[in-house]
């Protein structure tokens, strides 16, 4: 397997990277050239990611740092059943498998540009234009899904462009993403993080976790990117779970209400009963104090998955799930009106949504509201959290406690290599686009990681196009 790269003065990976890793005549005194420069102060750099398919034995990382400007014009070369891609500096980066050529450039010389993504069509596009690429603001992507439509095939891109080619099986593209902050490929988290509530707050991210029977309950992480997490602490530290409950902690939330924080959670009460808690604190670490007894509580039906929403006047909500499943009931997800503090139900009870779709099975539940546009939109899951059959659906309202419309279809469902997407949060990433963090079952089905991915927005309701995605990237 060929594997090629000249490489320059690397500012970051230094002697390592000149030897060992590229082939042909770099050593001796060109490797000395270059680790002279590469200690001598730069003008500018360019940061280069490369997917998930680039071929980079012995070389640990999946970015260079390269010289000066650094850019790619779109063209991927097929030679044999790979690829490569020649750079501005003379780099020639291969990747495993046809046209199979993805990487992004970010540049802290003066004058770069702002996120863009080159689409590079293969030799059977049909042409739109007359040149070989379209060039378009933003972050677009392809699920590498080629569709044949007699006698020729389209495929679909994320911001619902659909180029044709010519003959069956036709569709070959390249992504090139300057300015866009670099690639990521999913899971963000690989190990055991179900139902994950996410916020943003502080300047950062803050994820929490389905935590089951661990002794330390609901693990929570940080991340300034959404992609990469650090763990900073739980929400109830081993010794310290509410003395009303007993176990099956799940589907945790923290929200700011007010001055302080409060997590809202399901757990098992005492008498047997799943139950929904909450616990306050002065920082969304912590350290949380638990209201005592359970917030929601019905002796005849468990009440699980909650989450918190402000509509825009101000007035706060929790939504929740009736476990009616559990005894062979419809699962309504209730909505009803909080106290200012967040800690007490006051108004009316109102049922937002049942399961009375095919595909949601016996189960809605996990819901997430978003206003924006003059909407509230109600983000939910269906059907059995264990297989493949479990989606994620959404409706739509205008006002916070409906009467909510369905769209007619879910939005997110499983994938060859993600089974049972499910459980999301809906939050505006560090580029200000929309994106869903949520859970799926890894591979092995041994664990349900947290998974990132892009919402389009189109004429009144979300998509998310190309998702569960299995291949690398541009940075939510």
């Amino acid at each position: 397997m060929k594997t090629y790269r000249k490489f320059a003065a690397l500012t970051v990976l230094g002697a390592a990277a000149v030897s060992g890793v590229g082939c042909g005549n770099e050593a001796g005194g060109e490797a000395e050239a270059a680790l002279a420069t590469a200690q001598a102060p730069l003008a500018c750099t360019t940061r280069i990611v490369y997917g998930d398919a680039w071929i980079h034995p012995g070389h640990p990382d999946q970015f260079d740092i390269a010289d000066g400007q650094v850019t790619w014009d779109g063209t991927c070369v097929n030679e044999g059943s790979n690829s490569y891609a020649v750079l501005s500096n003379g780099w020639k980066p291969y990747f495993t498998g046809n046209n199979a050529c993805v990487m992004s450039f970010d540049s802290d010389c003066a004058g770069a540009p702002a996120c863009s993504t080159r689409v590079t069509y293969g030799p059977k596009w049909i042409h739109a234009n007359p040149g070989t690429y379209d060039d378009v603001g933003g972050r677009v992507f392809w699920d590498r899904s080629c569709v044949n439509e007699s006698p020729n095939s389209y495929a679909t891109l994320s911001n619902g462009w659909r180029p044709y080619f010519s003959g069956s099986n036709g569709c070959a593209m390249t992504f090139r993403y300057t300015g866009c902050g670099g690639l990521y490929k999913n899971p963000v988290f690989p190990n055991d993080c179900a139902d994950p509530g996410v916020i943003f707050d502080g300047g950062k991210y803050i994820a929490v976790c389905t935590s089951g029977g661990a002794a330390n309950g609901f693990p929570i992480r940080t991340s300034s990117d959404l992609v990469t997490w650090t763990h900073a602490g739980y929400i109830f530290p081993s010794g310290s779970k509410p003395s009303w409950t007993s176990s099956d902690f799940w589907a945790p939330e923290i929200h700011r209400v007010g001055s302080r924080y409060i997590a809202y959670y399901t757990a098992r009460a005492t008498n047997g009963v799943l139950s929904i808690g909450a616990a306050t604190a002065p920082s969304p670490l912590g350290p949380f104090t638990d209201l005592g007894r359970p917030l929601i509580q019905d002796t005849k039906m468990g009440m699980i998955d909650a989450t918190f929403f402000t509509d825009t006047a101000g007035t706060k909500y929790l939504v929740w799930k009736a476990d009616g499943n559990a005894v062979g009931q419809k699962t309504p997800i209730y909505g009803q009106a909080l106290s200012a503090d967040g800690l007490s139900l006051v108004g009316t009870r109102q049922t937002l949504i049942t399961n009375d779709r095919s595909w949601e099975g016996g189960v809605v539940e996990a819901p997430w509201v978003v206003a924006k546009d003059g909407y509230y939109y109600l983000f939910y899951s269906g059907n059995a959290y264990y297989n493949g059959t479990y989606a994620i659906g959404v409706a739509r309202a205008t006002s916070p406690l409906g009467p909510y419309t369905k769209a007619s279809a879910p939005i997110l469902k499983t994938v060859p290599g993600w089974e049972g997407p499910g459980h999301g949060s809906v939050i505006t990433a560090p580029s200000g686009t929309s994106v869903m963090v949520y859970h799926a079952w890894n591979s092995a089905h041994t664990a349900r990681v947290m998974l990132v991915d892009a919402i389009v927005w189109s004429n009144g309701w979300p998509s998310m196009p190309a998702a569960p995605s299995v291949s690398s990237r541009p940075m939510p």
